[in-house]
């Protein structure tokens, strides 16, 4: 099997443990940079996919004829494992849709990558699939922010970023004066963000479930890195154990992917006096934290996971 990593950074852990699982798997491996492959639409070419490339080469682009400066088609690939950053969403998706279009499986379709990307959508998906959220208002003008903080609760309450990852873009806002100046700097900014109620019983910790397919591979419990800091995220200095999640957080983690159609994703869950409730959804879960508090190999359960994937494919067509 052909498979084709999406990502800026071949460097990067999760990358790496990509493609060394699947190697390790007895799989050919390309790791391509999203923002090399050329985006067409009409074009005479347009059923080929093709990647422009300065600089060194990697040895499958000069086996293809490549070039210091080169166009070179990609070969046929089996799979591809999306990982965008956020500052490429935009053109991350349009490369996607690119590969989605030549019929190739994708662990993360574009349609799945824009809607997690985009909290309010994320939540108004996994709202009208009756699953469990924080409660949640959003608001056009600044002047609706005491609206918006009554109906969830009243302060305090958590303000958010619409797009923001790692848990940058979070505001703790423990009064209505303070909601009320942060939203007017986001407005002022043209930036877009949610209230959303503070769930004081878990402040600090939150669980990450990482799910692929059908099923929870690895699960954590993330602490907060200080007293008084209400992220848990370990970018943010935060600490984690691993866990071994009921069947009732399993499924609950399991319908969170399968709204948003992810196939791999990685389901944040707050723990609240009224049950557990689904925070977010990532669509590229980082790799490198899970498997070192848990010992799971969670990359060679991805590429095991597209194994089965191709394999039924492949059975479907013949």
């Amino acid at each position: 099997m052909r498979i084709g990593i999406l990502s800026r950074n071949r460097m990067l852990y999760s990358t790496g443990r990509l493609a060394q699982a699947a190697r390790a798997q007895g799989h050919d491996v390309l790791v391509i940079d999203t923002t090399t492959v050329a985006v067409e639409a009409g074009t005479e070419n347009g059923r080929h996919i093709k990647v422009v490339k300065t600089g060194i080469l990697p040895a499958w682009a000069r086996q293809q004829g490549g070039s210091a400066r080169a166009v070179t088609h990609l070969p046929p690939l089996d799979a591809i494992i999306p990982r965008i950053g956020t500052s490429i969403t935009q053109y991350g998706l349009a490369v996607v849709r690119q590969f989605e279009a030549q019929g190739i499986w994708t662990t993360a379709t574009s349609a799945a990558i824009a809607c997690s990307r985009d909290k309010l959508h994320s939540l108004q998906i996994m709202a009208e699939a009756g699953l469990p959220i924080p409660k949640t208002a959003v608001l056009a003008q600044p002047e609706a922010v005491v609206t918006a903080v009554q109906s969830v609760g009243g302060p305090p309450v958590i303000i958010k970023l619409v797009r923001g990852t790692q848990g940058k873009g979070v505001i703790l806002a423990h009064n209505l004066a303070t909601a009320a100046a942060v939203m007017k700097t986001i407005q002022q900014a043209n930036r877009q963000a949610l209230v959303q109620e503070f769930i004081a019983e878990s402040a600090g910790k939150d669980l990450r479930l990482i799910i692929v397919g059908n099923r929870c591979v690895a699960a954590m419990e993330r602490h907060a890195s200080s007293e008084g800091e209400f992220r848990a995220n370990l970018h943010l200095g935060g600490t984690a154990v691993p866990i071994t999640p009921d069947k009732e957080m399993s499924s609950l983690a399991v319908s969170a992917a399968q709204a948003h159609g992810l196939k791999v994703a990685g389901v944040d869950i707050l723990l609240s006096n009224r049950g557990p409730l689904v925070l977010e959804v990532n669509s590229s879960p980082g790799l490198q934290g899970i498997e070192s508090v848990t010992g799971v190999d969670v990359a060679g359960e991805i590429i095991s996971y597209l194994e089965k994937v191709t394999r039924g494919r492949q059975a479907c067509r013949r």
